[in-house]
């Protein structure tokens, strides 16, 4: 493996997650600088930038995490149920779904409609299933599922803090950086130099075994 290809990897995952979080809080919190814009102070507009440029890359890191214990989980449960490992990601991902809507209904009580949490589970599977659908598109319809279940899983998993925080606009503020993140990262691994070598050294392995086995016989 090639440490400077996967460490270059990770420095762009950080900086898109930093900006993904500074562009989102243009939307989500834009009376931190309005503040600042009338009457006009560029200091304390830096520091309003620096401080959700902060806060995305403090989230990107998270998603990095995130993304190295899929990595292992994913190998070592795949070693463990063998053949059955879909079905079980799949089971998983419908908890995951159903918890992303009764826990945080729960937790807000009548305060907020049910149907808001439904809509928010929807577009969780929405957006993973149109990456999933691209990641099996670009490599085979065996990554479909994987790339479902670390898009639902892990990044409900990761989103965990920002639900427990009181009021919304900071439980948005993290889920845009994890979403941006985990996107790239499931998609950019198989276009990794070290990735491809071992994949073509897959393909151009079996057809010489083929021919092995039939000099064999």
């Amino acid at each position: 493996m090639n440490t400077r290809i996967l460490v270059n990897f990770f420095w762009k995952t950080f900086w898109l997650g930093g900006l993904a979080g500074l562009i989102a809080s243009f939307f989500i919190r834009p009376a931190e600088y309005l503040t600042y814009l009338s009457p006009f102070n560029a200091m304390e507009l830096f520091g309003v930038f620096l401080f959700f440029l902060a806060l995305g890359l403090t989230f990107a890191a998270v998603s990095m995490t995130g993304f190295f214990a899929y990595l292992f989980v994913n190998r070592m449960l795949l070693n463990l149920f063998k053949g059955f490992w879909p079905t079980v990601q799949v089971g998983v991902i419908i908890f995951i779904l159903f918890d992303l809507i009764y826990f945080p209904y729960r937790a807000a009580g009548e305060n907020v409609a049910i149907y808001w949490f439904i809509l928010i589970a929807a577009a969780m599977l929405v957006i993973a299933w149109i990456v999933a659908k691209v990641k099996a598109k670009e490599t085979n319809s065996t990554a479909f599922i994987p790339a479902l279940f670390f898009m639902i899983v892990f990044t409900t998993v990761e989103w965990v803090p920002g639900l427990m925080v009181d009021g919304t606009d900071y439980a948005w503020l993290m889920v845009v950086p994890l979403l941006v993140c985990n996107t790239y990262q499931i998609l950019m691994l198989h276009r990794l130099p070290f990735v491809q070598k071992e994949s073509t050294k897959g393909q151009q392995s079996t057809p010489k075994s083929k021919k092995e086995q039939t000099k064999k016989a």
